[in-house]
């Protein structure tokens, strides 16, 4: 694999690592700030609304100025996010609190398009393993995103948690001069120009409407309980560290099987993984509904983190398949923009159905959803095997 992808799997690691940091941190600081309930993961959810805003605008962007310098303007706006954040807690001001994740998920935004990249900067027919590789970043931020939350949140005692934010002011700076050294190729004028066919057909065609439903839905099942597990410990009596750990062992679970994810997609096919990582969440809500215990909070987690890997993993490989290279711009940022806006409602209805129906009913509610992602996948590849029938 060449050094663009191994640098931009580096990046991925960093923003990735942040993004941990904020799971773990952005819960707890909704309790200690909101003035209700009902608003305690409303800051959580502002990070993903800003994530889906930026999607579209992000894939734009980059289309007209690069990939590299779309990166850069992200990471910066991720800076702003982070110190802003960090001023709302020593303000102990919730508002602006709420503005600083909105600005982290614009930054977080941008940097969603690290596996896209990856793709530009990979040798043709390495587009899987270079996927799987960048993805596979997320080991670092499973070991150090949980560790660096507890070790942050030590820095100023006096205000809980307002040293992980200057935490990840500095891995959002440290990523800025590992994109230096990152060079992926610009668009020509001509294709530029080009952007080929209208997206409405793109997105009409079976393959991208069953990668976007399996996307969407794993990410936003994963979302919503991973979101609520800080608070159901805390509900079970578990600390800070031991949630902690919970989501380093989920994390690691989402990103350690990158590394044979790319290689089993080539060997047994995109829809057979997607369908084997929807078994494994289903499995994540049989175990989650079987009791309350920190083992059972562990396992259904990991499950859940590799269940997650191999969705989308398998559908981001699945809807590199339904454009040309001068349509990538728009249909990525298509594609994005319906993944995540499916995260953000799931991230707005975690805080609320975790405190009124509980973590029993959350888990019972993300089985369907699960199952008709799994129906999707399983329909199209009868549909591809009986076109491949035909061909003979």
């Amino acid at each position: 694999m060449n050094k663009n992808v191994l640098l931009l799997s580096l990046c991925q690691a960093l923003l990735t690592t942040g993004n941990v940091l904020l799971i773990a941190v952005s819960a707890l600081i909704g309790q200690q700030l909101a003035p209700s309930t009902e608003l305690i993961t409303l800051p959580l959810a502002l990070q993903f609304i800003g994530l889906m805003m930026s999607t579209i605008p992000a894939s734009l962007i980059m289309r007209r100025i690069g990939r590299q310098q779309g990166f850069v303007l992200g990471n910066c706006i991720g800076i702003a996010g982070a110190l802003c954040s960090a001023t709302a807690l020593l303000e102990h001001e919730f508002v602006l609190f709420c503005i600083g994740t909105l600005l982290l998920g614009i930054g977080i935004g941008f940097g969603t398009l690290y596996r896209f990249a990856a793709v530009d900067a990979s040798s043709p027919g390495q587009q899987g393993r270079a996927i799987s590789l960048v993805m596979a970043g997320g080991v670092i931020a499973a070991v150090l995103g949980p560790n660096l939350a507890v070790a942050s949140n030590q820095w100023f005692t006096a205000v809980p948690f307002v040293g992980s934010f200057y935490a990840l002011a500095a891995l959002y700076s440290l990523t800025l001069i590992i994109l230096s050294r990152v060079s992926i190729p610009k668009l020509d004028r001509a294709e530029q120009q080009d952007s080929g066919r209208p997206i409405t057909e793109i997105i009409r065609q079976p393959t991208f409407l069953v990668a976007v439903v399996a996307a969407t839905l794993a990410y936003a099942v994963m979302n919503l309980l991973m979101s609520a597990t800080p608070l159901a410990m805390a509900r079970c009596g578990f600390g800070f560290d031991q949630a902690a750990r919970v989501i380093q062992w989920h994390v690691l679970g989402m990103f350690l099987p990158s590394f044979f994810t790319g290689h089993l997609i080539q060997r047994i096919g995109t829809l057979r993984v997607i369908l084997a990582g929807a078994v494994l969440m289903l499995c994540c809500c049989a175990i989650n509904l079987t009791g309350q215990q920190e083992w059972q909070f562990w396992c259904a987690l990991t499950l859940l983190g590799i269940g997650w890997n191999f969705m989308f993993i398998g559908a981001t490989q699945l809807v590199t398949t339904t454009y040309k290279e001068r349509e990538k711009g728009k249909s990525q940022a298509a594609n994005e923009f319906i993944i995540f806006s499916g995260v953000t409602l799931s991230s707005l209805s975690s805080g609320p159905l975790e405190s009124s129906l509980g973590w029993t009913a959350m888990n019972q509610l993300a089985i369907p959803f699960i199952l008709t992602a799994a129906i999707a996948s399983f329909a199209l590849m009868r549909i591809q095997a009986g076109k491949d029938i035909s061909d003979v």
